[in-house]
């Protein structure tokens, strides 16, 4: 009789937050999207043979030199991103150059949450990226690995 491989079936126990690995992204001279793919990825955690759909078994990402991202065409002058302060008539706009001065993790932050599923599992996940404009960040101790191109 044949012996039936099963399918391995991830549990949310068997991948404690604690528990987690660390991976290091520089951002510098990185394309926006394609970056955002690979660090959505590493998030989910697609990039392990473990990975279930609806567990996270993701690593934490540290995304350093935000500031440096680079984006293609002329999307520094032509892409919009909107807020909304939740008054009336409080939509606010501003370019992708205005943006990226202002806060450059928050370009970074809305390209990998677009890339990810939009149900509860998305707010777990987007818990665990750090981003910081500059090359220092406070999670030395935890020994990121160095996230390779």
């Amino acid at each position: 009789m044949k012996k039936i491989s099963r399918t391995y079936v991830a549990k949310p126990a068997d991948f404690p937050a604690d528990k987690a690995s660390w991976v290091l992204v520089d951002a510098e001279g990185e394309v926006l999207g394609r970056l955002a793919r690979r660090i959505a990825n590493t998030l989910r955690g697609k990039d392990k043979p473990t990975f279930t759909p609806h567990v996270d078994t993701g690593s934490f990402v540290v995304v350093i030199n935000a500031e440096k991202v680079k984006l293609t065409g002329a999307k520094n002058e032509n892409k919009i991103y909107y807020t909304h302060t939740g008054q009336i008539g409080g939509l606010k706009s501003m370019t992708a150059a205005e943006l990226l001065q202002k806060k450059p993790d928050e370009v970074i932050r809305r390209a990998v949450a677009g890339m990810l599923p939009k149900n509860r599992l998305n707010r777990a996940i987007i818990k665990k990226l750090k981003i910081y404009a500059g090359p220092e960040h406070p999670h030395v101790s935890q020994k990121p690995a160095l996230m390779e191109a």
